[in-house]
């Protein structure tokens, strides 16, 4: 008998969530902050260092020199800037969506020093006496534009001007204007532009006022920067730029157009694709899939969480991932219905037995997003922290969730004579009288034998791995700039841009290119390379020069050595940690020698991606480590559904006593798990080929190393994990005599145990 009261409650239901994620969607996305590389602005990475001899850099001058740097951003009108303490000695600011990055620039790290002294240059008074936000721009007597300045202590001016009526026919009160770069050789050209000198009014009588106003021929830009300067007072320390980037609005807008519209095109793929082979069970997870998307986009916004170009990569690679948990799910449903079991008890075992493989695949990538988070920049912490959220959100929406629409349907009897609605035909469904268990089910892979030609795949897997090693001692990397310090300049036009044109602008400005490369659909973004690192004003030229000559956007990263060798020292690390963390884990889950052989297999499939880099000559940069520690905690999925299929397969066995035993484990283990590996990792392929031919070109080498990594990762994971426990095995079983399985080690603790 139908239920139908459970198939109303699905349908009102999904119409409820429907209408709120309707009525709420637009206003969410209104208020996603988005990241400087998607909307235009600039970030900066300072080094602190003493002003004077003596002066110790600690936490409190840190913290009242970002201070600073927060009155001196208020007076850019950016509404949400982000200004963070890294380490001992360093302070990183963002600003997105900052119109006029060559002004804000300027503000943060320039100090404007007033001083007011006799004919003879000698200090009577300076911005120390200043009250606190004493300054704003005003107009004098001929409505030209001035500053008008409020002292602490009117009397302390009028003894100033005493003394300088005293100094007659000299009573003239100079007023000197310094503007301090820092140790940057931009220093020297802004005291060219603006000069020392701003007045000399002569004195007439003793002035005991607070209210100073201030004339120098300044246009009101001019004046109003002067005041902000003046009111967001000194800085205490010195700030060195070690690491900067500045993306122009246009750019940024660019990237996330068709960064989003590859994603649109990767999720309807993966949308079709589960409907078409799984089914009905395929609908509700496009359905769960929707809300997964929603879900996490909210709690972008519920956590003020920055969206970068990368995080929008993560997003939707994360729904790639997602599905993975109802790949597998319903893969073990399947399999329940083929052995003869009802549709209700089938829902239930598959559902139980899938758990544990999912919550293991899920933990692995999660690991290495932590990782990434931790040791990663802050374009990597937005994917990071897309990648975190997405895989937790997953877990409530694709298992969870999921089950439970699913189970509305299954508990209304409405499916009970309907397993074609999971992709099952009548013909594959065994008769319970047989007693076939799901680990006895024919497969279409049976004619394989993947053990027997192991040998074959060490040679070939050796061979490739010696040319790999060969490859990248020749070609050696395409190292970008993050790792070996320099200026990257990426220039968009609306024409088709040449490298002779684009050598010959940089001609005109006095600056000798490194390399030049021409990319786009339509070949109008050009990226030149330099050796060193550019200087505001330089960097101010070239993005003043390229608008006006090409009417082109321009985005500039500039990275020191010492920055860059930083990186590059992360980036062993964070591939050393993820590395331990899952070997400890996969030992914990199954076995030692379980962890090492995946290890070996997941470090193959890194690997590989390196040398393919090399040939390719592809550009190496921060982004390229995002994807290797992504591939390190996504690849090792398969392996752990196949070894946990093997563990089940060993359970059942209870004992292997021979080599043929061993090798019949893994063999009917990877037949049976091979569908929903290859299913699994092509819903993450879909995405990752979305990117590639429709992403933002920012991160197409992030997705080149994404594809390579997924297919050498599926490889690896059937022809060297597998084939390695075999040989692994074998020797124990040489040594031991028979290897107690799982399920009987607690029989048996006085026995030699695996």
């Amino acid at each position: 008998m139908v239920k139908r009261s459970r198939i109303v409650a699905f349908f009102l239901l999904i119409i409820l969530i429907g209408s709120a994620m309707g009525a709420t969607t637009q206003n969410i996305l209104k208020d996603i902050k988005l990241g400087l590389d998607l909307q235009g602005g600039f970030e900066v990475l300072y080094e602190v260092s003493p002003l004077e001899k003596g002066q110790k850099i600690n936490r409190e001058v840190l913290k009242s020199t970002a201070e600073a740097l927060d009155r001196r951003v208020n007076a850019l009108g950016v509404s949400e800037p982000n200004i963070q303490i890294e380490g001992e000695n360093r302070i990183r600011v963002q600003l997105a969506g900052v119109k006029d990055q060559s002004k804000a620039r300027e503000m943060l790290s320039t100090e404007a020093n007033l001083t007011f002294r006799d004919v003879n240059d000698r200090v009577m008074m300076d911005g120390g006496d200043l009250a606190e936000n004493g300054a704003s721009q005003s107009y004098d007597e001929n409505n030209k534009p001035s500053v008008s300045i409020t002292l602490k202590d009117g009397d302390e001016f009028g003894k100033v001007t005493q003394e300088i009526l005293n100094m007659a026919p000299d009573n003239q009160l100079v007023i000197w204007l310094d503007f301090e770069e820092g140790k940057d050789s931009y220093k020297e050209e802004r005291m060219k532009e603006n000069p020392k000198f701003l007045s000399n009014p002569n004195v007439t009588q003793v002035l005991n006022n607070k209210d100073v106003q201030i004339t120098g021929n300044f246009t009101v830009e001019e004046a109003q920067q002067l005041a902000s300067l003046l009111k967001a007072g000194s800085l205490p320390v010195n700030l060195d730029e070690i690491y900067s980037t500045s993306v122009g609005a246009k750019f940024g807008e660019h990237a996330m157009d068709k960064t989003v519209l590859a994603g649109i095109i990767g999720i309807l793929a993966i949308f079709a694709y589960m409907i078409a082979y799984y089914r009905f069970p395929g609908f509700i997870a496009t359905i769960t899939l929707t809300i997964y998307i929603y879900l996490t986009v909210l709690i972008f916004d519920w956590m003020n969480v920055v969206l970068t170009l990368p995080g929008i990569a993560a997003l939707i690679l994360g729904v790639g991932m997602a599905v993975d948990a109802n790949i597998i799910t319903y893969e073990r449903i399947k399999e329940e219905i083929k052995v003869g079991k009802s549709i209700k008890s089938a829902f239930k075992a598959g559902n139980d037995n899938s758990l544990s493989t999912v919550t293991d695949a899920n933990l692995t990538t999660l690991l290495a997003g932590v990782v990434l988070f931790i040791y990663g920049t802050s374009s990597v912490k937005g994917f990071a922290t897309s990648l975190i959220i997405g895989i937790l959100g997953s877990f409530f929406t694709n298992v969870y969730l999921s089950r439970w629409l699913l189970g509305l349907w299954v508990n209304s009897g409405f499916l009970d004579k309907r397993p074609g609605w999971f992709g099952v035909r009548k013909q594959d469904i065994k008769s319970l009288s047989e007693n076939f268990d799901t680990l006895d089910l024919p497969t279409k892979f049976d004619r394989f034998d993947f053990v027997r030609s192991r040998k074959k795949f060490f040679i070939v897997s050796g061979t490739l791995l010696a040319a790999g090693v060969i490859i990248l001692l020749v070609f050696r990397l395409n190292l970008g700039i993050d790792f070996t310090s320099g200026t990257r300049v990426e220039i968009l036009s609306k024409e088709p841009l040449t490298s002779a044109q684009l050598s010959d602008e940089f001609e005109k400005l006095g600056m000798e290119t490194s390399d030049i490369v021409i990319s786009g659909d339509n070949e109008n973004i050009g990226v030149a390379r330099f050796k060193g690192q550019l200087s505001k004003a330089e960097i101010s030229e070239v993005k003043s020069h390229f608008g006006k000559e090409l009417s082109a956007d321009t985005n500039v990263n500039s990275v020191s050595p010492t920055v860059g060798r930083e990186l590059a020292k992360n980036a062993l690390i964070s591939l050393l940690i993820t590395t331990l963390g899952l070997i400890i884990f996969v030992t914990f889950r199954f076995e030692l020698p379980m962890a090492v052989t995946a290890i070996i297999a997941l470090m193959y499939a890194t690997f590989f991606i390196i040398p393919v880099f090399s040939i390719i000559r592809w550009e190496v940069d921060i982004t390229f480590i995002a994807a290797l520690l992504t591939i390190v905690g996504y690849a090792i999925n398969d392996t752990i559904v196949t070894f946990d299929r093997m563990r089940e397969n060993m359970q059942k066995r209870r004992k292997l006593k021979t080599k043929q035993e061993i090798e019949d484990v893994v063999n009917i283990s990877i037949r049976q798990t091979l569908t929903r590996s290859v299913n699994t990792v092509l819903m993450v392929t879909l995405t990752v080929i979305a990117l590639l031919l429709f992403g933002s070109e920012s991160i197409r080498g992030f997705s080149i190393a994404l594809l390579i990594g997924l297919i050498v990762g599926t490889y690896s994971s059937i022809f060297i994990a597998a084939q390695l426990w075999v040989e692994w095995k074998n020797r124990e079983l040489e040594k031991k005599g028979v290897l107690i399985t799982y399920k009987e080690k607690k029989k048996y603790s006085d026995e030699p145990q695996v």
